[in-house]
Formats: structure tokens, C-alpha cells, sequence
């Protein structure tokens, strides 16, 4: 038996991603288009300064389709979740905007972007755990503290393993990360690695292997950071960007 091209699409639509999900998964996005502007800047020629464009629209575009997805649930937000949603929309305009700068200030505007997500989302995700305050603590609620920890760094942008010697550790900017709790959550499938993704560690040295969640690490930090409070400062609280090295902003 066929099914018209109509009948067909029925059976191809895929699953909505939730809201919490959704946006955790922006995070890797913005990530991975700050490396590509650290490669750029870090290379030896002039970065064509249209190159992050068409990346910088998309993500402007995808947040703002993440904030609708948020609002849809939420209709009436409450203080912390409106706080949240104007973070995210600032973060929009931000990566709209600099579509017309250099792609050093470009990274400029982006550089919180990932860690802003998850504030954010750790704010959105309280507010929809309050109707479940009863609720027993999810699976990846059970994991270690320091493989919990590692989780919420590398979903934040904060995390690449380097190699010294011939020995590789992960640099990150929270609480260290053992390499042994690196592998661990590599061979549970929570955690994975973009080869060569990131910007070297000091000039002229090699590419750094960004860690990043895989959709099963999405997963356990949308529900871990339903289920503890954020840490991290107000999402309405600007700070200035971490210094980014660049070899010809030296």
C-alpha cells in the first residue's frame, strides 16, 4: 500500500523538542559559531569579515523562535521567567547586530551568549518544575556532584580537553574537571568531543577539542537544572566578557 505525498508527511513529522531542550541545545550552537570566529581570528590571514553572517542570522533567528516555544508554555511568566526572556531576546539582537562588525566584534557580542542560555534556562526550568515539586529526582539527578558539575561547565561553553606532553586534560573555567570524570561521561554517551573545533590554547599551537553534550547529555541537563537552584548570577546582570586572545588584537 502507498501513501500520498500528503499522507506521508503525517508520518515524518517530527517530535517538538521541549522548550528546556531546545535551548540548551542553542547553547551548543552559539558555542561552536564563537569557536569558529576564535579560528578565524586566530589564523595568520584577515577573516573574511562576512564569513560569520549567515551563522550570526540563524542564531538570532533560533533564538527567538526559542523564546516563542517558551512563551507558549508559559503565558504569564512570572519575575524570574520574564527576566529570562529578556536576557534571550537581548542575546537575539545581539547576534542580529553583529552581522554588520568585524568578526572580532562579533565575538565580542556573542561571548556570553552560551552561559546566558543556561542561566536562562535553568530560571525557565525552575518555573516549570514548580507544578512538580513532589516529583522524585530524575535519573541524571543521581549522578556523582563532579560529573554533574562537568556537565553544567561544558553545556556553558566553558570546557576543551588540550594535550601537554602528551598527556590531555581538560581546561575549563569552573571547578576542575579529573579526565577520568571526562571519560566516564564519554562512555555513558553524555559527552563527546569536536576535534580540533576550538581556538589553540596560545599562539601558534594546535586546536583545541571542544566538549560538547550529546542529545542524551541534553537530557540529564534539562532535567538537572529543573531540580537544583541556579547558581549562576541573574540573567538580567551583564558582565563583561571573558578576555578572548587573539593574535592580532595583541
Amino acid at each position: 500500500m502507498t501513501h500520498s505525498p500528503a499522507e506521508a508527511l503525517l508520518f515524518e513529522v517530527p517530535v517538538p523538542v521541549p522548550p528546556v531542550e531546545q535551548l540548551l541545545l542553542l547553547a551548543g550552537q552559539y558555542t561552536r559559531h564563537n569557536d569558529t570566529l576564535d579560528r578565524a581570528l586566530a589564523s595568520p590571514t584577515e577573516p573574511d569579515p562576512h564569513a560569520h553572517a549567515a551563522s550570526a542570522q540563524q542564531l538570532a533567528s533560533e533564538t527567538s523562535a526559542a523564546i516563542i516555544a517558551v512563551l507558549d508554555q508559559h503565558p504569564c511568566p512570572g519575575p524570574d521567567l520574564s527576566n529570562a526572556l529578556v536576557r534571550l531576546s537581548q542575546l537575539a539582537y545581539l547576534s542580529a547586530q553583529s552581522v554588520g562588525h568585524t568578526a572580532h566584534k562579533a565575538r565580542e557580542l556573542t561571548a556570553l551568549a552560551p552561559q546566558d542560555i543556561v542561566t536562562s534556562t535553568a530560571h525557565i526550568a525552575q518555573e516549570q518544575d514548580r507544578g512538580h515539586s513532589g516529583a522524585s529526582a530524575p535519573p541524571a539527578d543521581r549522578l556523582p556532584p563532579a560529573h554533574r558539575t562537568a556537565l553544567h561547565d561544558i553545556a556553558r561553553g566553558h570546557a576543551v580537553v588540550t594535550e601537554s606532553m602528551g598527556r590531555q586534560y581538560v581546561n575549563n573555567r569552573g571547578p576542575r574537571i579529573l579526565i577520568s570524570t571526562l571519560r566516564h561521561l564519554e562512555s555513558t554517551g553524555l559527552v563527546d568531543r569536536a576535534e580540533r573545533s576550538a581556538a589553540p590554547a596560545f599562539k601558534g599551537g594546535p586546536p583545541q577539542d571542544r566538549l560538547r553534550l550529546t542529545p542524551a547529555g541534553v537530557r540529564a541537563v534539562a532535567a538537572l537544572v529543573g531540580h537544583r537552584p541556579a547558581t549562576t548570577a541573574a540573567p538580567t546582570q551583564m558582565s563583561p566578557p571573558n578576555p578572548v586572545s587573539h593574535p592580532r588584537s595583541r
